[in-house]
């Protein structure tokens, strides 16, 4: 059966690609961008299929008006994909009070005020399943993006809560985190903070780890995403990428490691019991 899809952050990248290969399969799609003419070729090729919108996610108001014009359209929303973000490149001291509040504007409130307008909605279907495009950073950390790896920290804890909150509901919940892909989110939808020189030779050695071979390709995400949203128990995490799992995998061997070294530390802290 074809599902009705909303998915923030349609104009470029992952919400693009995701959005054309549902609307190919027969699925309908509510593709949300800043800039309407960002979808003219979906529009083209799928029709009434497509329901372009106008949305910027930092407006609380404008996003619930979104979802209730989508809702009102299409009767209902099966799956909604949080997708809407941006990168903010820089080490954690240079980054302005402006440009911390901005990524977190985006990146976790935007995505914060999408999930708060579709609950009802999906409360009321008694069934939804809220996809949050998250990252691997979201896990782990790596220099130079202190920034989106907090911002990415802070929606996983909002989601797998939200997820023991919502599931008697009929609502589910799934973090997408992916590792780095060949999208436009290292280059034209990046943000580059204001340069302190003492941090050249960390960024010189970031960049110079970001090796093609360690780059995924975005095509290939198409049907881990569609085998993703057509599951009767989706998981609640999924990692996108070989360097993921990996990389996740040995920061919790660490963390874990680090837990038992201090465990009597730890213990005492308690007190009497």
């Amino acid at each position: 059966m074809s599902k009705t899809i909303l998915i923030t952050g349609a104009s470029r990248g992952f919400g693009k690609l995701w959005a054309a290969a549902l609307l190919k399969r027969g699925d309908k799609v509510a593709a949300t961008a800043r800039n309407l003419a960002d979808l003219a070729d979906l529009v083209a090729k799928y029709g009434d299929a497509v329901l372009p919108v106008q949305l910027d996610v930092n407006s609380r108001t404008d996003v619930f008006a979104a979802v209730e014009k989508v809702n009102e359209h299409f009767g209902r929303i099966d799956v909604v994909i949080n997708n809407a973000g941006y990168g903010l490149f820089g080490a954690v001291e240079e980054a302005t009070e402006q440009d911390a509040r901005d990524q977190f504007e985006t990146n976790f409130f935007g995505l914060l005020w999408v999930t708060q307008a579709v609950l009802p909605i999906m409360r009321e279907q008694k069934s939804g399943h809220i996809v949050q495009v998250s990252s691997f950073l979201g896990l782990v950390t790596i220099p130079v993006l202190g920034i989106y790896n907090a911002t990415k920290f802070a929606v996983e804890g909002l989601s797998e809560t939200l997820a023991s909150e919502v599931a008697g509901f009929g609502i589910k919940v799934s973090l997408i985190e992916p590792n780095g892909f060949s999208t436009d989110w290292m280059g034209a939808s990046a943000i580059q903070t204001q340069a302190i020189a003492a941090y050249d030779p960390i960024k010189k050695a970031f960049a110079e780890s970001a090796t093609p071979d360690i780059i995924g390709d975005p095509a290939a995400t198409v049907e881990p995403i569609l085998r993703l949203i057509d599951a009767a128990n989706p998981p609640l995490r999924l990692l996108l990428g070989k360097i993921a799992y990996p990389a996740v995998k040995e920061r919790y061997e660490q963390r874990l490691a680090s837990f038992e070294e201090w465990a009597e530390v730890s213990a005492a802290a308690h007190g009497n019991s």
